[in-house]
């Protein structure tokens, strides 16, 4: 299942453990990443709350946690090669791993095809 925010973020859930990341129109208002800064792998979000951020040649942008969790693993690719959220946002470009605290969060966020005509209407 995989999910989406109006903040452009999306979550790929598998048992009780999201995937999440930024969406594809995002890298692409975003434009060339330079720097991606990610949350610390044990810490605690809360949905809503700052949880990295994303670096540009245009723009600094926060990024904020689509759901309440720990972070178990975070994508250390992206420290070297941050450029990976503009080819695969919505695959090796994923941010973190959180293991999901309340996963009715998760009935509030769009499905693909919601999701799609949210950005159309852009």
């Amino acid at each position: 299942m995989i999910r989406f925010t109006e903040d452009h973020e999306w979550v790929r859930v598998e048992g009780d453990v999201a995937t999440v990341g930024i969406t594809d129109y995002a890298q692409g208002q975003l434009g060339d990443i330079v720097f991606v800064e990610l949350p610390a792998v044990g810490r605690s979000l809360k949905k809503g709350e700052e949880a990295g951020v994303v670096e540009s040649v245009k723009a600094a942008s926060e990024v904020y946690a689509p759901v309440s969790g720990e972070v178990v693993e975070v994508n250390a690719t992206l420290e070297t090669a941050p450029e990976t959220v503009n080819s695969a946002a919505e695959g090796d470009g994923w941010f973190a791993r959180v293991k999901l605290s309340d996963t009715s969060e998760l009935d509030a966020m769009m499905d693909e095809a919601a999701y799609k005509a949210f950005v159309d209407s852009l």
